[in-house]
């Protein structure tokens, strides 16, 4: 089911999904995905745990090989690890907390390849933390500084699975408001997996909702929001078992 789009979107796709089916071991857990972000929108993949989504996002960072179908990321159809994808312009933040906890906020940063400042301008909470391990920070001080990480590279696409794990409301928004400014500021396209899915649609632009490892609806964000209590009944709640998420 497709809702009709309205909003005028940007016109260079960052990624492009075609017929795209995803698995382990010759097992499809995702079938038949289009899906497209372009640069400077935030596209927002919602759907039950185990819908497909982190199969998805794996398979297009390169980390799984596609089944069938086609995936189009930065431009290039050419499959290529996630390593390389990182220096044509990708980055991609997962949903376990990339931080390595020995290091100080300051290391885990310069081992990043970014400075302090460009992260520090984006959460100034990190400034007073610069010297402290991060093994010792909060979840959400640990996730501001994965985003910081990230976005600092000055990224053509991120991928982000799951920012909102574990932390509190205040902390999620104030993660998806980096995003969404970095969306408008630098041109970046995002494709966003996420649970809170009121804070998810104040900052998407599209939506895309996924069950048992298909695209059943996409509309823009207020277009899924105008009738999410019969989106949540249909798709949010189905107690998906195909993979984790």
């Amino acid at each position: 089911m497709t809702i009709t789009q309205e909003r005028a979107v940007p016109s260079t796709a960052v990624l492009e999904c075609q017929g795209l089916s995803a698995g382990y071991g010759g097992t499809v857990v995702c079938r038949g995905l289009d899906i497209t972000v372009r640069s400077g929108e935030v596209v927002a993949l919602i759907g039950a745990n185990g819908a497909g989504k982190s199969t998805t996002m794996l398979t297009v960072a390169g980390e799984l090989a596609p089944i069938s179908g086609r995936v189009s990321v930065l431009g290039s159809d050419k499959r290529a690890p996630l390593a390389t994808l990182a220096r044509r312009g990708l980055s991609y933040v997962t949903e376990e907390r990339s931080v390595i906890m020995g290091l100080t906020t300051a290391d885990n940063l310069r081992l990043a390849g970014v400075s302090a400042d460009a992260a520090c301008a984006m959460f100034p909470e990190l400034r007073a933390l610069l010297g402290r391990p991060a093994g010792l920070l909060s979840g959400g001080e640990q996730q501001m500084l994965t985003l910081a990480r990230a976005l600092a590279r000055n990224p053509r696409l991120l991928l982000a699975d799951e920012l909102s794990l574990g932390l509190a409301p205040q902390i999620v928004a104030r993660l998806l408001g980096v995003v969404r400014a970095a969306a408008d500021t630098q041109n970046l396209g995002v494709l966003l997996v996420e649970q809170h899915v009121r804070q998810v649609l104040r900052v998407a632009d599209r939506v895309y909702v996924m069950r048992r490892g298909q695209v059943m609806l996409e509309g823009t964000a207020a277009e899924i929001g105008a009738d999410l209590d019969a989106v949540q009944r249909a798709y949010l709640s189905s107690g998906e078992q195909e993979e984790s998420g």
